[in-house]
Order: C-alpha cells, then structure tokens, then sequence
C-alpha cells in the first residue's frame, strides 16, 4: 500500500497531490510495522427494540391454522399487526417415529411432519442420518426445537446468557440455561459448538439442581444449546418428566400416531407461563489500523496549480520556496498496482511543514 495525501494550499481549498518534491513522489510505502490487527467481541441483546429478556410470546392466528403449523410456529414480541410485530424464534416438534402428526399419506406410516423434522434437525445438527441424539447420557427419540430467527443474532448465540423459563400444565416450574461455564471442555459437532442445558440461570448451576450436573433425574440433561446456529434442542423426556424429583415439568408430550397432536403448542404455553426467556448474541469485530506517517521532511509541497507554475513547475511564491506549507486532509490507501482501496477523511485539516511530523491512525472494520 501507499499513501497519498490531500493537500491544500495554504487557503483552505483542499487538492489532491499528484506529485511531492520533497520525496520523489506522491506515495510514501507502509511498513510492516505500520499494520496492526485488533479484534475485538462485542455483545448485544437478541430479541427486537434491544430486549435482553422476553416476557410475552404471541402467535399467528393465521399461521396457527395453516399447514406449516404442523412442522413449526413462528413466536412473535407483540401481539401488534403491522411492523412491529417481528418473529423472535419459532418452535417446532421432532419425532424419530413420526408421531404427535399426521402422515402424509395413510399408506406410509411413520411418514409426517414430525419425523421430517427430525431428519432435518439430525443432518443438521449430527450431519449423519444413523445418528441419535444423546442428552447427557440418555438417548433421546423426540425433543422440541426453539430455532432464534437468523436476523436477531450476529455472529452467534453468546454461551452462557441464556435463562429460559418453563412452567408446565401443573404449576411446576424450571428455569434451564447452558452448562458452558461448568464445562471446561467443549463439544463440537456438525453444527458447531455443542452444550448440554442444565437446570439453572445465565450459566449458572441451579443451587437446587437434582444432580451435580444439573441434569434430570432419569432422562439425562435438558437437551442442547448450539449457538453457532441458534438452536435449542430441549429433550422431550426430560420435560414430560414430573415436576420435584423427577427434575421435569409434567409437558404430558402426546406421542399419537396419525394424529396432529400440536405438541409445539405444550411449548408455547410452557414460555407464556414462565416468567422470561433471556439470551444474548456475540459478534467478533476484526479491525485493522494503518499508522500513516509523514515526516518532517516529507509531503510539504503541492503540484496544485495554485502553488506552481504550470508552465515551468516552479513554486509560485517565494515564501513558499524555504517554508513551505501544506495542510493534510485526506489520507488514501493504494494497493503495489497505485489503485485506490480505501479513503480516511481526517476530521480537519492538519497544517505541515519542516517542522511538523503527522501521525494519522486509519482505522478498517470488517
């Protein structure tokens, strides 16, 4: 890269230098030296209008009683028709056999919504088709998903922010979060990062877990958070499981061959009875700064017509001939081929002259 500034000629009219005879040029070569990487995360809430916690959760009328209710609802923040009701997450009911739908058609049994599902969310998430899912320690054959709409979050989900809390149909109550900050020792599969939910909050264990893991009693932990792609797997079992001992909330999954059960219902009502689902987004910024330098020696005349004579390339004033004087306000950025990649605008001019060193900090986010 090279750097050609913008000069002016002492009244304030900026131009662009073609040429610096102090130099030999217009373009001064950056050293390795002159480039540094900076990265830096930044966290933001989820949910619309900067929310960082949910409270209400609304429904689709429309949506409900068409055909996609049977694969999934979208979850809005509001109940408000028009712009300002926007989906936050949707919800959906997977089965490895098929059941709490209806087949597609009456000669294939097994064949529904619910076990396309649960094909989708296998290559998904395991990216093999012979794979189960294995909550803790328990295989599982059904779960409910809580898919975060994509535009919500940055780069991803933020590990241990998440409190999602659940109320089941008898009042018992559960508050899950990820066990990313028990676990010293990350999970990856063919979704990215794989963490257990636990009973507790914002990444927290739960002082009144049923186990030291934070598990359920007899259906392992509470599913999967895998938040390099926004989802949430919570483990059917361990939901249908009563409220106390056995570390559930009573959902009652209805597993009904043949029959549109609206399991992912159970769900919905289950987070409008809760008190709040909290969970925050992460996003790495990669920020490169370029330190431009013009020394004292460098970048004080102009080839600007107002400061030479076109016709016979001598300075026009002589005080300018000793001391000259040039004011800086642009800097740009040249690949070896001199094509322009990159413009900094300095904020004002700055004047430069033999006495005067400039060290201006360019910054490029992407």
């Amino acid at each position: 890269m090279a750097v050609d500034p913008r000069l002016t000629n002492g009244t304030g009219t900026g131009v662009t230098a073609v040429g610096d005879t102090s130099n030999g040029g217009a373009y001064r070569r950056l050293e390795p030296s002159d480039l540094v990487l900076s990265n830096d995360s930044v966290t933001t809430a989820i949910w619309s209008d900067n929310t960082p916690t949910l409270t209400a959760f609304y429904t689709s009328s429309t949506q409900v009683s068409s055909s996609t209710a049977e694969f999934y609802f979208d979850v809005y923040q509001t109940s408000s028709d028009g712009d300002t009701a926007a989906v936050q997450f949707n919800i959906a009911y997977a089965d490895a056999v098929g059941s709490g739908s209806a087949f597609y058609n009456a000669l294939v049994t097994g064949s529904s919504p619910t076990k396309t599902n649960y094909g989708q969310y296998r290559n998904l998430v395991l990216g093999d088709e012979n794979a189960n899912f294995i909550f803790g320690n328990t295989t599982s054959s059904y779960f409910y998903v809580i898919n975060v709409e994509r535009s919500r979050y940055k780069e991803h989900l933020l590990p241990g922010t998440m409190t999602l809390d659940l109320q089941g149909p008898g009042g018992a109550n559960l508050t899950l979060t990820d066990d990313s900050q028990i676990n010293t020792a990350t999970v990856f599969v063919d979704a990215g990062r794989r963490y257990n939910l636990i009973s507790g909050s914002a990444g927290s264990l739960s002082g009144g877990a049923l186990n030291t893991n934070g598990w359920t009693a007899n259906s392992g932990s509470y599913g999967w958070f895998l938040p390099d792609v926004g989802l949430i797997l919570l483990n059917g079992e361990a939901l249908d499981s009563v409220g106390g001992a056995g570390g559930g909330i009573a959902l009652n999954t209805t597993r009904s061959f043949d029959t549109l059960t609206n399991n992912q219902e159970k769900i919905f009502v289950a987070l409008n009875a809760g008190s709040g689902f909290t969970l925050n987004s992460q996003e790495t910024l990669s920020s490169d700064y370029v330190f431009v330098r013009a020394r004292n020696n460098e970048f004080n005349y102009s080839e600007n017509p107002s400061f030479i004579s076109g016709s016979t390339g001598v300075v026009l004033y002589d005080d300018f001939i000793d001391n000259p004087k040039t004011y800086i306000t642009t800097v740009g950025l040249y690949n070896d081929n001199s094509e322009l990649v990159a413009v900094a605008k300095l904020s004002r001019p700055l004047a430069k002259d033999y006495t005067k060193e400039l060290l201006v900090r360019v910054k490029l986010d992407f």
